[in-house]
Formats: structure tokens, sequence, C-alpha cells
């Protein structure tokens, strides 16, 4: 077919590249046992009652969902202390970015966000003949100084990673109230906290807090990290509600199938569970992050689930080396960072086995 068939807008489009499944690694390279460290999963599975859940629901699974999700939503705007018509679940809180695109942006119109940084943001965009103003990192961090900046007449959308993917770090509450003073009015913020339930630190500032005092910005959650539901695609945003109104405009009408609400409703109601794998992840950024150090690395300071690495111009040979050796971590390209690398906090097995594999790989492969 034709390349004129394609509009150029999409024509033109890299395209998401997801972590390399851990199947395809042992068929690949005819390896038993391969651990990965590179899509910021959560190493364990779903919550008990999550599973207990899908197992009551799975006979119903002829029958179409619930198109407005009523009972998580319900459950999620109690949870937040906010309104039924504040809450827009999706599929994932990168199904939402898509749907705040498609609400939004017109061929030229701009969005602005971080670089390196998530880059479904810049390709939501681009999709609709959008604009994105990439603002390059500031020590790692968002510099929202100069996002104000790059602020235009035609700039729609605005996105702050909070913790950053794939650096990990996190603006302070200062920065962020500086932020909102000074934004332009035409201008939607969105925060997007995907590792929010990983935080414990009372110096980091829940986007909810911007939202309930007025504030014009969207907050993304999702049940994919620490909740152990990645597969199922299961996120939502808190949002004004004539924001909300506009996603069901929009979005696909089952975009969250019956199992991802039934699993995230039931996951809930379990703050030891969720307490014990924030607890876990600690410890294992603080294990990877020594792991890493002694091998030459320099991972800026994370609050997530998992670290980033300079290792020079081009992290690919080192990513291929590791594949090798069993251990998938994520080359830093699609990001914006292609001289990086980013690895996920696994078990504490897990990271260890990581460190032994970089131990392996020839010297020249880690050299920043």
């Amino acid at each position: 077919m034709a390349d004129s068939f394609f509009k150029p807008a999409v024509r033109d489009i890299v395209p998401y590249e997801p972590g390399k499944p851990v199947e395809e690694v042992q068929r690949e390279l005819g390896l038993e046992r391969v651990v990965k460290l590179a899509s910021n999963e959560g190493p364990f599975g779903p919550f008990p009652a999550a599973l207990e859940a899908l197992a009551r629901g799975a006979e119903e699974l002829n029958r179409y969902p619930d198109g407005g999700a009523y009972r998580l939503r319900a459950a999620l705007a109690e949870r937040h202390d906010v309104r039924f018509e504040e809450i827009a679940p999706g599929a994932g809180s990168d199904g939402i970015v898509d749907y705040l695109s498609q609400l939004a942006l017109d061929p030229g119109d701009e969005i602005v966000c971080g670089w390196p940084s998530f880059p479904s943001y810049v390709i939501d965009a681009l999709k609709l003949g959008a604009v994105p103003r990439q603002v390059p990192l500031r020590d790692h961090r968002y510099d929202l100084e100069a996002m104000l900046d790059a602020i235009g007449p035609r700039t729609k959308l605005v996105y702050v990673c909070h913790p950053n993917n794939p650096t990990g770090t996190t603006n302070t509450r200062a920065e962020l109230d500086a932020y909102f003073d000074a934004v332009p009015d035409h201008v939607l913020t969105v925060l997007d906290q995907a590792y929010f339930e990983y935080i414990d630190d009372p110096e980091y500032a829940d986007g909810l807090d911007y939202l309930k005092a007025g504030r014009k910005a969207v907050v993304l959650r999702t049940f994919s990290k620490i909740y152990g539901l990645a597969g199922l695609r299961v996120g939502y945003a808190v949002a004004p509600e004539e924001v909300v109104t506009a996603i069901g405009k929009v979005r696909r009408a089952f975009d969250v199938n019956s199992a991802a609400q039934a699993a995230a409703l039931a996951s809930l109601d379990a703050p030891d569970e969720l307490a014990r794998r924030r607890g876990v992840n600690t410890e294992g950024l603080v294990q990877l992050e020594r792991i890493m150090r002694e091998h030459g690395l320099d991972p800026p300071g994370s609050v997530a689930n998992f670290l980033f690495a300079e290792i020079g111009e081009d992290s690919r040979p080192l990513f291929e080396q590791l594949l090798r050796e069993g251990v998938i971590v994520r080359p830093a390209g699609g990001f914006g960072a292609p001289g990086a690398i980013r690895v996920t906090v696994g078990t504490s097995e897990e990271n260890e086995l990581f460190g032994e594999a970089l131990g392996r790989v020839p010297a020249r492969a880690t050299q920043v």
C-alpha cells in the first residue's frame, strides 16, 4: 500500500517499544531462566482478594462489562473524597493520556512535557498532528520553570510525570506550588502519579491537593504497578467533571473489562499488603542502587520502583549482552535517553542475578 494512504502524522511516528517478554527471550536465545526487570511491573502478582474476585467473575465473562465502571468509580470517589463525576477509569493511566489527547488536541495544538520522559505524551500528540514541546530535564528532574517558558498560546496540555519515568526523580512541593501559581489558565496540567503508592514521604506532593484547591489539573493513577494488575490494563483519572464528561465521549465503550474492574475494586481494601509491598520495594531500591554503583553506574535517587543510569552514547549493546545473560532491562532510547538503561526493582534474588549478569558483561559496555 502506498505511503500516501497513511496520514503524515501517523506515517512518521516511531511506535512505543514495550519491554521484551520473558518467553520471547527464552525462545530466541534458548535460555531456561530469564529475569525481567524492564517494564516497571511489581515483582508480585495480584492481591489475594483480587484473585478471588477474578475467580468469582470468570463464569460471567460471556457478558459485556459495565461500560460506566460504576462500582469501581464509586469506590475510588469515596477513597479520594471526590465526587463520582470526577473519576474516569481507563485502560491503564496510559489509556487516559490517549483520551486526553483525543479530547483536546487539533493539528497544530501543542503539549509540553519534560524529556526524557514517558513517550506516550509525545506519541499520542503526534498521532493527532499536534506538536510536542519537549523540555530537557535539569539534574534528571522536570525543569518546571523552563516548561512554563515553553507554554504558548496553542499549548493545551502540560504533562508533569511525578515521579518521572524513566529517571525515578520527582519535584518538590514548593516547585509544584510555584508552577501552579504561574501556569496560564488556558492550560490543563496532567500530573502522572503512576508510582504514587510506592512513595511514603510527607514532602511528596499529592496531585489531588491541587485539584481540590481548584487548580486546572488531572491526576493519573494506575493498578498496573504495586497492585500487580499490569496484565489487566486498568487505571484512572481524577479530574474536573467537564473533563471526565469529555473523556466519556472519546473512549471506547468497554475499555476497562469486567475482570479488570473486579480485580481493581477488590485491591482497594488491603492496606497491610500495600504497606508490605511498599516496604519491600524500598529495600529493593537500596539493594539495586548498591549493585549498580558496585559496577560503576551512577543512578540518580529514585522514589519509584526502578533506577536509571547513563552508560555512554548507546545503551543497546549492554541491553543485548544482558539479554544473553538472561536479564531483561530497558534501553531508554524510546524515552529520549539513548545512552541510558532503566532497571526495575525485582525480588532480592532477581536483583542479585542482575548484578551477577552485569559483572559478566565486558567492562566497556558499562563505561560512561
